[in-house]
């Protein structure tokens, strides 16, 4: 720890109950500026139309790359094939694409039956952040993404067994769900707009309908008891990535008798992934995601759409290839696994360490137990900053290394989501590169706020935790 740690604030072990943070005057005021629109972002109104034009149409030129081009990026040969190329497409998403009655079942029936679950299912009361917009109300979430998790697993399990539903047709009909999402992703985003406007729940607007779109307009919609924002962050993306992953398993062991490694390092992948949003439910109420980001377009259709339908391409790949294309020796199916399983331990512990620091500053050290709890998840005695604001910065943990040690575990293992099926095509390594590309805006934004938010406190919190993602690398 450098010298400047020495003036640090440090929690003690004691019997006491940590004194609860408390916002000051100073800090109130800066929340206030925060929570109003000031510039825009992402290229304004026609960057975000850009974007949500380009990526529905990025999405399925990938899927057809990988599907039907053997994962080559295909373009017209001249300037007499552009219109034919573009009839080849639509003719692609035509055919194999279109939003059937099987897909809106299978999509809407998941959607409906994660509301149900989340409705019903017992789960535990965990306290959010004071939310600046509610007058530093705090809010309940009713986490119960765990019991859901395995209900669906083995309510999926025993429709498969039973041939009422074969798990194998996810895979198959991959373009037809991914235009549900699609159309999902949109009628959402734009429902929940017209919802806030006229129920006067919006925030921080701007002005442009469509950039509001976009951004959001409410900050914590509900239906009962189910936070949305929380419900479609984790009950929908991530049950698709594994399903869809278990599936791409279901067809090759129909195919070959086997699953492959790297099949399986795909399911496990996946399965860690959702497994740790389900069993840290209770941690993301922590998050700036939840107290501060609104329900929009980028988070709804990202969501519904964008990480179920782009994020495991590989397993698209594998699918539809010969296993032999990308099969590995033995050491490099160990340094794979060994790569994905710590980078897994880093972005838990980390993720947990923060959570769970921000909840002993509310005065919470109770911690709420779920299979695995890994060691090093709570940080003991943590040093922190004190801020002017009120809030405070942990130095303690992983967190002592980088600003961001989350993002760093994250993006190393979208990484190897690319990397199990080596230099096969680049299609399955686009996860990494947009990841990267988003974080690092990320951070831009969230460094941004925290300078206005935090001052003087901010440029003292950089001065020792130099460096913004690796270690030693990056400051």
């Amino acid at each position: 720890m450098p010298a400047e740690a020495d003036t640090l604030r440090q929690r003690k072990n004691t019997t006491e109950s940590p004194k609860k943070l408390v916002i000051s005057e100073e800090g109130k005021a800066l929340d206030k500026r925060l929570d109003e629109h000031e510039t825009y972002e992402f290229g304004g109104p026609w960057g975000v139309t850009a974007i949500m034009t380009g990526f529905p149409l990025l999405m399925y030129y990938l899927w057809i790359c990988l599907w039907f081009y053997d994962g080559k990026l295909v373009y017209p040969t001249s300037v007499q094939d552009f219109k034919p190329f573009l009839l080849r497409m639509w003719n692609h998403v035509r055919e194999d694409a279109s939003p059937n009655a099987y897909a809106w079942k299978v999509y809407s029936g998941n959607v409906v039956f994660q509301l149900f679950l989340a409705q019903v299912m017992p789960g535990f009361q965990q306290e959010g952040l004071p939310v600046p917009s509610l007058g530093y109300k705090t809010l309940m979430y009713n986490c119960n993404a765990m019991f859901s998790l395995w209900a669906t697993m083995i309510t999926a399990g025993v429709l498969h067994y039973t041939s009422i539903f074969r798990l194998t047709e996810i895979i198959d009909n991959y373009g037809h769900l991914m235009s549900v999402a699609i159309i999902w992703g949109f009628a959402v985003s734009f429902g929940t707009y017209f919802w806030a406007v006229a129920t006067g729940n919006q925030l921080r607007m701007s002005g442009s309908f469509i950039y509001d779109v976009f951004m959001g307009a409410c900050l914590n919609p509900r239906i009962g008891n189910i936070d949305l924002k929380m419900w479609a962050e984790v009950r929908i993306p991530w049950v698709i990535v594994f399903f869809l992953s278990v599936s791409g398993g279901c067809k090759q062991y129909e195919e070959l008798g086997y699953v492959t490694p790297n099949m399986a390092f795909m399911i496990l992948a996946t399965w860690l992934y959702i497994n740790a949003c389900a069993k840290g439910e209770e941690c993301i109420p922590q998050t700036w995601d939840m107290y501060h980001e609104k329900w929009g377009f980028m988070v709804i259709f990202w969501n519904l759409a964008g990480v179920p339908f782009s994020y495991v391409y590989s397993v698209v790949y594998m699918a539809s290839h010969d296993s032999s294309i990308y099969r590995f020796s033995t050491p490099t199916y160990v340094f794979l696994f060994s790569t994905l399983l710590t980078a897994y331990y880093i972005w838990d512990t980390s993720m947990s360490q923060k959570s769970r620091f921000k909840m002993q500053t509310q005065g919470i050290t109770t911690f709420r137990k779920t299979f695995p709890q890994l060691p090093g998840g709570v940080v003991k005695n943590p040093t922190f900053i004190q801020t002017a604001h009120g809030n405070r910065l942990l130095t303690s943990g992983w967190w002592a290394y980088s600003r961001k040690p989350n993002y760093v575990a994250d993006w190393t293992m979208s990484l190897t989501w690319g990397a199990v099926i080596g230099s096969a095509t680049i299609i399955p390594y686009f996860y990494s590169v947009f990841f990267i590309t988003v974080l690092i805006h990320r951070c831009s934004r969230d460094f941004e706020r925290c300078a206005i938010k935090y001052g003087k406190d901010w440029e003292r919190y950089c001065s020792i935790v130099k460096y913004k993602f690796i270690p030693g690398i990056y400051s």
